[in-house]
């Protein structure tokens, strides 16, 4: 079994370009189910039952979805493997931008729309920069040198990924895109022992656990604070 992970910024598009690859998949007899992770409620898990994709969806409630994801996908291979999935794909929450936990040897994906705005790939940490691929959505909305300067942007921030533009409603690039995440030669048992490819942020601080109040004499843990000092002085 192949195992892909997906991530991007809310809205990005995720779920229309799994789906589209998906579809391009199931053409060249290649079964794939999803798992999709989220903090509180989606209702993706729908979207892909229509399509007939084996989903199951994880919810991180209070937790960090990406820390959730890491305490799960252990799981998550286990459950593929028993649906006999050739391909099984993990879509991220991609709620804070930092990190989505990539994992060593595991393709990853990125998927990033064209109308965020074109500083946005300098705001995306690991999440666009340790991606294998990074897919661009929404580009049949902004002009061509709209397209060009944001895929610039996305390239100096990510060099070696290979970026490509796929539409989520037509499908255009899908087919592509299946291609580049699917390899015959490959078969993932489990990930017991893999490592992510960048650690994610830590907070074990007094509002982790609970504290609502605001205030120095409330505030236990790591926590840290802005410089106000002025540079001139």
């Amino acid at each position: 079994m192949n195992l892909v992970i997906f991530s991007g910024p809310p809205s990005s598009g995720k779920t229309s370009v799994i789906l589209k690859t998906i579809e391009a998949m199931q053409g060249r007899g290649i079964k794939a189910g999803v798992v999709k992770f989220d903090c509180l409620y989606t209702d993706d898990d729908t979207i892909y039952e229509k399509a007939n994709i084996p989903v199951k969806k994880g919810l991180s409630g209070g937790l960090c979805p990406d820390h959730f994801f890491a305490s799960n996908i252990e799981d998550v291979v286990k459950w593929g493997n028993d649906q006999k999935l050739d391909l099984l794909i993990t879509e991220s929450a991609g709620l804070c931008n930092r990190c989505s936990p990539y994992i060593t040897d595991i393709k990853g994906v990125c998927v990033i729309d064209n109308l965020s705005g074109i500083n946005t790939p300098k705001k995306i940490g690991p999440m666009l920069k340790s991606a294998d691929i990074v897919v661009i959505t929404k580009g049949d909305i902004v002009s061509q040198a709209e397209r060009e300067v944001f895929s610039g942007r996305v390239c100096a921030v990510n060099p070696r990924a290979m970026v490509m533009n796929v539409n989520g409603l037509s499908g255009q690039g899908a087919f592509e895109l299946s291609t580049l995440i699917y390899d015959n030669n490959i078969d993932i048992k489990s990930v017991q022992g893999m490592k992510l490819r960048f650690a994610m942020p830590s907070a074990m601080c007094s509002y982790c656990l609970g504290e609502t109040r605001i205030g120095e004499d409330y505030q236990l843990g790591n926590t840290k604070k802005m410089q106000w000092e002025d540079k001139n002085e």
